[in-house]
């Protein structure tokens, strides 16, 4: 006997029960590449039809990652259109807008040669757009010169699998897939689809998929079919709405349009509005241009929203939450654009500051989040991400940002509102650098990062033999970030009238500067090591850490001089930037993670080293370099990595197979460039903004920013570059200043 499971007066048989017989999917001559859009905490991944294929018929890699997805959960693992039981034939497909995706496709040929319908004489055009749900309007065009009939099917399925199920880590126990039992005499007449899931910590949750426009002739299992029947050049409009929801409300907190056309009109009216908002910046590049309209439209696309803060998640597929580190740095990189994504991000970080010592979450008071999920298996405490604190650097780069954010804004309510978390995070620091002078990390959680710090693969704390590091890691750029902190943090003090606090701040710095440029120093490479390990022993390696502490002033200067030299070599620098370990090393693999990869925001912050120690043709190269990169990125989009083989002067750069795109510090590398061109230093609590000889590649002659907010003061800038080499004279003149701000631009 079927076991019948009421929730909340509406009823449910386990689908072991009450199996369902599947429609066949379709294997081959299918699309592999990918389709993205995200709208806050929803994204959806298709493959180029729209189409997101049975489990049966996918292959591994990129395609294991497609569905609609919210707060970690897959609420929809098939998603398939056929024509007649066959896979569309594909025309054309964008994503451009990133929230709408449009794709043209046609049939095959239908039954005989003589008398059956010709192949590609049915136009199909689909349009997705996601706004708290998913929506899809689908055009059908008949271009035969007779009247035609045939069927179209559009198959459903959600697995309701954890992120981290998708993304490999296998569970001993699930909770059940359930198939709604429809109430006869309350349920509606319209056709609908229901798929859904009950946890192991009994939470349901459930895609309805709604009909509007004609409603579907009859519904097999999950599959809802059209017999069409079409006059010549005649067309008819399909379409549908999925709306998640669990626990029987709704699961985005993104408010569901009612239609498809309010859903789009709703997306593009929220963009504008923020577009209108922010600093604009062009230059007489196109190309360049649509990289720059490109992030734009990303950095919209990946802010979300968590607790009533916004801020940018981490990068799609994979990483669509709040994150510690990859979210200061973006926010960081996009002062520029909007100050605002670094105050929520600020805000929101606090918000989840570490109060206890808990070493199943590697929690300890004072230190800033590394990740939150919001899955079952989070729910369930399977993985230890209720927050995860495991991160090193976070903390440190959350200090950086507290005191960049003010310089940008003068926002002393926020100044204040987070001074007390400001202190819990510096005394973190202290205690943790108490043992060995050094912030080091070492995993206590046994579902924890084995690294953690932003190279957190397991195999890439490596010496100069290719062995991994082991014990308490002090990782070099980290103890920069440390440094930084404590420098920034001493002039808030002395703002706050706490001259003992910010002297106490101004000796550690100074302190930890000389120890750092006596122990982490390799005499015989004249390089800066990767890291010190348990023993205090230097990790002997070649990488690209080191180069985020150019810009961090931790370095004497003949050592910060010697490590931009050395990042030039060819070893490092693959022809489009500079990868994250050394050619030469037994470890390299231009294929690995973070092991011999190239990756956009580390080189970034490398840039901005390299202008803070005016070596303004090496910076402008390196940036030279990434802008040319993301030219041939689908998109003109800046991709999460890239591998690390040599540029040839004629092949494109080699993509890594499973990169996020968007991803938020790539993204961000792009305004972090336009940053480290123009060189402002914004100093808001004295109404002034600082231009210090700033300076375009040759690609670029004229330079515009506007509506620029500095404290509050909405100011334009316009730059123009005269001469033939790359560094030539740049000049910067004010054009338009909205509010009392003092420019000083010196040359």
């Amino acid at each position: 006997m079927t076991n019948i499971i009421e929730i909340d007066g509406r009823c449910f048989a386990p689908v072991s029960e009450m199996p369902i017989a599947p429609w066949s999917c379709v294997i081959g001559e299918r699309p592999v590449s990918t389709l993205t859009l995200k709208d806050n905490e929803l994204f959806l991944v298709t493959d180029t039809l729209g189409n997101i294929s049975d489990m049966e018929c996918r292959s591994e890699g990129i395609e294991s990652s497609m569905g609609l997805f919210c707060r970690d959960t897959r609420f929809l693992s098939r998603l398939e259109l056929q024509i007649d039981g066959r896979s569309p034939i594909s025309f054309s497909s964008t994503a451009r807008k990133g929230f709408a995706m449009s794709v043209l496709c046609s049939n095959h040929q239908i039954g005989e040669l003589e008398h059956g319908i010709k192949t590609e004489t049915i136009g199909i055009h689909r349009e997705i757009v996601i706004k708290g749900g998913l929506f899809e309007e689908m055009q059908v065009v008949n271009y035969n010169t007779k009247p035609i009939s045939f069927s179209l099917s559009l198959s459903l399925d959600a697995d309701f699998l954890d992120l981290f199920e998708v993304r490999g880590v296998k569970r001993t126990k699930r909770g059940n897939l359930l198939r709604y039992i429809p109430n006869l005499e309350k349920d509606t007449k319209e056709k609908e689809i229901i798929l859904a899931y009950q946890g192991l910590d009994g939470v349901l949750m459930e895609s309805r998929i709604q009909f509007s426009s004609l409603q579907p002739h009859r519904i097999e299992g999950y599959t809802a079919i059209w017999q069409l029947e079409l006059g010549i050049h005649e067309s008819v409009t399909l379409g549908y709405r999925i709306h998640l929801f669990t626990n029987n409300r709704p699961t985005s907190m993104v408010s569901v349009p009612i239609t498809f056309s309010q859903a789009k009109a709703e997306e593009l009216l929220e963009e504008k509005t923020w577009t209108d908002q922010i600093t604009k910046i062009q230059t007489d590049d196109a190309a360049l241009n649509q990289v720059i309209d490109r992030a734009v439209q990303d950095i919209y696309l990946l802010r979300q929203t968590f607790e009533g803060n916004k801020f940018l998640s981490a990068g799609v597929p994979w990483f669509s939450t709040l994150f510690g580190r990859d979210s200061i740095i973006a926010a960081s990189q996009t002062l520029i654009l909007d100050p605002t994504i670094a105050r929520e991000t600020l805000s929101i970080l606090a918000q989840y500051q570490g109060k206890i010592e808990d070493d199943w979450r590697d929690e300890e008071p004072g230190k800033i989040l590394h990740e939150i999920r919001l899955g079952e298996m989070a729910r369930c405490h399977e993985v230890p991400h209720t927050p995860y604190y495991g991160t090193v650097d976070a903390t440190p780069l959350w200090l950086m940002l507290y005191a960049e954010y003010f310089a940008w804004t003068a926002d002393v309510e926020l100044l204040d509102k987070l001074w007390f978390h400001a202190i819990a995070a510096m005394e973190w620091i202290d205690r943790s650098c108490k043992e060995t002078g050094y912030l080091t990390y070492n995993r206590r959680s046994k579902k924890g990062l084995v690294n953690q710090g932003w190279k957190d693969s397991e195999n890439c704390i490596v010496n100069r033999h290719g062995e991994l590091a082991q014990g308490a890691i002090a990782l070099s750029e980290v103890q920069g970030y440390v440094y930084a902190a404590k420098v920034r943090m001493s002039e808030l003090a002395d703002r706050k009238n706490m001259p003992d606090l910010a002297d106490l701040w101004r000796s550690q710095a100074k302190d930890l500067k000389t120890r750092f440029n006596q122990d982490f120093w390799l005499a015989d490479q004249d390089y800066c090591a990767l890291a010190l390990d348990g023993n205090g022993k230097p990790v002997d390696s070649i990488t690209s850490n080191p180069g985020q502490c150019l810009n961090l002033g931790i370095f004497d200067l003949e050592k910060a001089l010697s490590v931009a030299t050395r990042l030039k070599a060819p070893d490092m620098h693959n022809g489009w930037g500079i990868r994250t370990l050394s050619s030469l090393s037994p470890a390299y693999n231009p294929l690995g993670y973070h092991i011999g990869t190239v990756w956009p925001h580390d080189n970034s912050l490398i840039a901005l080293g390299l202008r803070s120690l005016n070596l303004v043709d090496q910076s402008l190269d390196l940036a030279q370099g990434l802008i040319n990169m993301t030219l041939a990125q689908p998109y003109q989009r800046p991709p999460e990595l890239f591998c690390g083989y040599e540029h040839d002067g004629f092949s494109s750069p080699v993509q890594y197979p499973v990169a996020c795109s968007p991803q938020a510090w790539a993204t961000g590398t792009i305004f972090q460039l336009i940053s480290m061109m123009t060189n402002l230093v914004p100093s808001a609590p004295t109404n002034q903004l600082h231009i210090l000889d700033p300076a375009l590649p040759k690609s670029i002659e004229h330079l515009s920013i506007q509506n620029l907010r500095i404290g509050k003061t909405l100011v334009d800038l316009e730059f123009e570059r005269s001469g033939v080499r790359t560094s030539d004279t740049t000049t910067c003149r004010v054009s338009k200043k909205r509010g009392n701000l003092r420019v000083i631009i010196e040359a």
